[in-house]
């Protein structure tokens, strides 16, 4: 189902259960702030999704509301991952779908990291 993401936050997404602990991950890494667990569903031989702990229903959402430090912390631990997994040689692509439009499935801010293959155009023809 497309996501607005103009929408107020929904507590019942997946991804708030998975943070609440109500359905469990592969964890990658956690801190305070961050999760990141393997997607049950692979696009890629390396998927990695990586989500903040707020309340953030988008990339948009979390853009504006967030604090500089958590946008910060945020963009830093994503690197931080990639390059913990080994993924900045030879590569990888990260993605945060918005909206309808822009495929977002789940009403929760997520980073896609994709690697372990060439990944191609980013966008058929």
């Amino acid at each position: 189902m497309p996501i607005d993401p103009t929408l107020p936050y929904d507590d019942n997404n997946i991804f708030a259960k998975i943070l609440r602990g109500e359905i469990p991950c592969n964890k990658v890494y956690e801190d305070d702030a961050v999760l990141a667990f393997h997607d049950i569903a692979p696009q890629a031989p390396a998927h990695i999704l990586v989500i903040p702990k707020g309340r953030y229903v988008s990339w948009d959402d979390f853009s504006a509301r967030a604090n500089d430090t958590e946008i910060a912390g945020f963009i830093r631990i994503v690197g931080k991952i990639a390059r913990e997994q080994g993924y900045v040689q030879p590569g990888y692509r990260l993605l945060a779908n918005v909206g309808a439009d822009g495929g977002q499935e789940v009403p929760h801010l997520h980073v896609h990291l994709f690697a372990g293959k060439p990944l191609g155009r980013m966008i058929a023809e």
